[in-house]
């Protein structure tokens, strides 16, 4: 099982991306892809 984990910044924002295998569920700050972005555009 090859986890693999990167990092992007710009400015004084960090976004931390952990990509491993699994169900292909989409999860941001733990909550579903869907819920975060309600919007079908934002996703």
């Amino acid at each position: 099982m090859e986890v693999v984990n990167t990092v992007g910044r710009r400015k004084a924002a960090v976004a931390r991306v952990y990509v491993k295998p699994g169900k292909g569920q989409i999860t941001i700050n733990r909550k579903a892809l869907e819920v975060y972005f309600p919007l079908e555009i934002l996703q």
